[in-house]
């Protein structure tokens, strides 16, 4: 099936898992308080941990049993060594996106790294709660010119230009939330976007302080 191949080569041929937490997710995080939280294509558990330190219950979602099975275990080593103990909880699922029946109004905030679930975002838009917030990072496609042609993709780190994001890509699939911040970047020399939106359907959440931006720098 070549929708789980695009996403099964996003994180198994270069797995970003073990990166520290995104600055802009860490940033989002001071702002909100706890609640219920969904990480898609948790890896090795990088997200679902920052956000249990935090307060937040978690649901991470993955294919893989044994991604899993280490994101469990290291969460537990951490905890055992008193190493960013968690003060929420975090179940474990496994599930393949493709087929995940995501209930209707039910998380405060939806994390998605390096996980291409473009054609399920409909779904996972109508998963958030009134003034929930959706949080994406990807590998955006190369500059023409840039990285030479898709290739070289498999010498790269992350997936080759098939499997990323065309520039406002992203940003014109989640026209139906409010975007707070919106940014096309390089990244350690690789192209990548994150967006960060929410759901305000009924009008009543203050505005977060986030700064947009905007193209490649």
């Amino acid at each position: 099936m070549q929708v789980r191949r695009r996403r099964r080569r996003t994180d198994v041929s270069h797995d970003p898992s073990t990166y520290d937490v995104a600055l802009v997710l860490r940033t989002l995080l001071e702002s909100l308080p706890p609640g219920r939280a969904l990480d898609l294509g948790t890896g090795l558990g990088r997200n679902p941990r920052a956000l249990a330190a935090r307060g937040w219950t978690v649901d991470a979602v993955d294919l893989s049993r044994a991604q899993l099975e280490r994101a469990r275990d290291r969460t537990v080593s951490r905890d055992h060594d008193g190493v960013g103990q968690q003060a929420g909880e975090i179940a474990w699922i496994l599930a393949d996106v493709d087929s995940y029946a995501f209930p209707g109004d039910a998380y405060d905030l939806v994390t998605i790294s390096f996980l291409d679930v473009r054609d399920r975002l409909p779904a996972i838009q109508s998963t958030l709660a009134s003034g929930g917030i959706l949080f994406y990072e990807h590998y955006l496609e190369s500059p023409a010119g840039y990285r030479g042609s898709d290739s070289d993709a498999d010498h790269r780190p992350g997936p080759g230009d098939h499997y990323r994001f065309a520039p406002n890509e992203l940003l014109e699939a989640c026209r139906d939330l409010r975007v707070l911040y919106y940014h096309e970047s390089l990244v350690d020399g690789e192209p990548r976007v994150t967006l960060v939106a929410r759901d305000d359907a009924d009008g009543s959440r203050p505005p977060l302080e986030l700064v947009s931006g905007g193209g490649l720098e």
